[in-house]
């Protein structure tokens, strides 16, 4: 996982990534910015806590980053070279048992 996170880092740094329609109607409803994203993304302890390989719509994955602030965000984006960032959200305490695992999810 750390080699996707890598790639996905790296293009975000180039600036090869873009919003679908999707995300950015709900990071307007959350009043998350791109700039949150975007730190989130690169911030030094992003992880990479759920892969989606097998998703119909393409392979994608969930990430737990840090703003600069500190706020806890999950983006999930499409695997490289062509980002997409498909969602991003703050986590909410009553569906996640820690900022990593989802309640009700088998370990």
């Amino acid at each position: 996982m750390e080699g996707l996170l890598a790639g996905i880092q790296a293009e975000v740094r180039k600036g090869n990534y873009r919003f679908t329609l999707h995300a950015g109607d709900k990071m307007t409803e959350r009043h998350i910015s791109a700039h949150e994203v975007r730190e989130a993304i690169l911030s030094n302890n992003a992880e990479i806590i759920e892969d989606y390989p097998e998703d119909t719509r393409g392979p994608s994955c969930l990430i737990l980053g840090m703003t600069s602030n500190g706020q806890p965000l999950h983006v999930q984006c499409s695997y490289p070279p062509n980002i997409a960032i498909i969602t991003a959200y703050e986590p909410e305490p009553t569906e996640w048992l820690d900022l990593r695992t989802r309640k009700g999810r088998r370990q």
